[in-house]
């Protein structure tokens, strides 16, 4: 189901009443949308398609993958492509290299995205055994597509510098640093860093 709109503001008022900075935060800039991506394979590939791209480029090669492949097409499908195809749609190598690894994981029945380990650390661990995603994909992952509520993506430099200004910090704290400064919030971890994106982004500020 994700983390929606009422999750976040719910979330959110709990956080508020232990960090003061934060309701000031909320009273100045509102409450984020919901942001939710689908569960599964497809939004994993999503990822690395749109690595290191633009949303429009990465847009243009899935519908190309889609035309080739099958709106609804499965791992084995890709997996049966041969090189050149896949580069006609636009994957490079080194993608394509990523793509394969997702695929092959899936299809050998040691990545199974419905069955996720529920312990964060685990599926993280699980996830980043996929060639080209570390771990801020994976938690970019479990937090969008899963709505897992502790999620707290420390390595995000947008979210590094929402918490500078949130807490009124001199210097962008370091990853380490973000992801200590988090700590109170748990286990609302989650909606906080979809706040920080929001905050971070507002023209307002």
């Amino acid at each position: 189901m994700g983390l929606t709109a009422e999750k976040l503001r719910d979330d959110l008022d709990a956080v508020a009443l232990r960090e003061p900075q934060l309701a000031a935060a909320l009273d100045r800039v509102g409450y984020p949308e919901a942001r939710i991506r689908d569960p599964g394979f497809a939004t994993m590939l999503r990822t690395i398609v749109g690595q290191q791209v633009s949303v429009a480029a990465a847009a243009s090669v899935w519908r190309k993958m889609e035309a080739e492949l099958g709106e609804d097409f499965t791992a084995g499908c890709l997996l049966a492509r041969d090189f050149e195809t896949l580069r006609a749609c636009g994957l490079s190598r080194q993608k394509q290299g990523y793509a394969r690894s997702l695929c092959e994981l899936v299809v050998a029945g040691e990545l199974d995205f419905k069955g996720l380990p529920a312990d964060d650390e685990a599926a993280i661990e699980l996830l980043t055994r996929i060639k080209g995603i570390g771990r801020w994909s994976a938690e970019i992952y479990l937090l969008f597509a899963e709505g897992r509520p502790d999620i707290w993506p420390a390595g995000d430099l947008a979210v590094q510098e929402g918490v500078k200004r949130l807490l009124g910090l001199e210097e962008r704290p370091s990853e380490k640093a973000t992801r200590a400064l988090a700590e109170p919030w748990s286990p609302q971890r989650g909606s906080v860093a979809i706040f920080t994106w929001h905050f971070y982004a507002n023209p307002a500020l």
